[in-house]
């Protein structure tokens, strides 16, 4: 009968067996070159192991970098896309200022009548009652702004000032009911009147006889004889004409050049010093 355990060597005598054994094969490796050819062999043997067992911690570090790398893009991402939009943002400042800057220029280059002192004003607010066209400027008499001043954009003729503070004034449009306007036919050099109707895109040419020649598109600029508006400014067109018989004037509307609902900034006029002088003798 066969025991199940046997005894085999001491564990003493494994060790110095394997001692033994090491000392042997360093000394064979050292002196002989065979050894070169069987590590050469085993270490073909033992690559797929070494390659199986580093695996797992090459596609941890390559997807660890994958990760790394989709991260760094997407903040890279958000950077340009935040950069990109404060650019759009200058962008569109940039050209709103130069949309002002030309309105500017075109408003300081817009009097080749008058060559007295001029004054750039900012529109504060809007009055657009029914009927009532007024707004408030950011000028008043600390500037030199004087009631009755006219005020012109680069188009044409806006209206007047009306009522002055220290830093700040009140201007009557042309199209406001309570305002009106001596102008010129500039075709025919007739003198009319013009009133405002409560309308910002209409005039109205008041007491004009059947008799006198107007025709439509007709361009219609100050005659300088209200003593508030300088001369040669323009101020409208003609737009519609009605001809009745059976009333004693012809009902005529024109069409201002300046664009009074969209005011922003203004020019104040000042009359030359030749004109206020010899108004003084007058």
């Amino acid at each position: 009968m066969n025991p199940i355990f046997e005894r085999g060597p001491s564990l003493r005598l494994r060790l110095v067996f394997a001692l033994l054994l090491s000392v042997c094969l360093m000394v064979v490796d050292r002196y002989t070159d065979s050894s070169t050819q069987i590590r050469s062999y085993l270490t073909a043997a033992a690559s797929p192991l070494i390659y199986i067992a580093s695996l797992p911690q090459v596609i941890l570090t390559g997807a660890s970098e994958q990760f790394m790398s989709h991260q760094r893009l997407l903040a890279e991402n958000d950077v340009l896309r935040e950069r990109l939009l404060q650019q759009s943002g200058k962008l569109q400042r940039l050209e709103f200022l130069q949309q002002e800057n030309n309105k500017l220029r075109e408003l300081l280059g817009s009097a080749p009548v008058a060559e007295g002192q001029r004054l750039v004003a900012e529109v504060l607010a809007v009055y657009s009652h029914p009927f009532s066209h007024q707004i408030v400027l950011n000028k008043g008499s600390n500037d030199g702004v004087t009631e009755f001043q006219p005020l012109i954009d680069e188009l044409g003729i806006l209206g007047q000032v009306v009522s002055v503070g220290p830093t700040s004034s009140r201007a009557l449009l042309i199209t406001d009911t309570t305002h009106g306007i001596s102008l010129r036919i500039e075709r025919t050099g007739v003198s009319v009147v013009a009133e405002g109707l409560g309308q910002w895109d209409r005039i109205r040419l008041v007491h004009l006889p059947h008799s006198i020649d107007i025709q439509q598109g007709d361009r219609l600029v100050t005659s300088g004889l209200d003593g508030r508006f300088p001369e040669g400014y323009p101020v409208a067109r003609v737009s519609q004409i009605q001809r009745d018989v059976s009333q004693p004037f012809m009902q005529v509307h024109a069409e201002p050049f300046a664009q009074l609902d969209r005011i922003r900034y203004v020019l104040l006029l000042w009359p030359q010093v030749e004109q206020v002088m010899q108004e003084e003798e007058h």
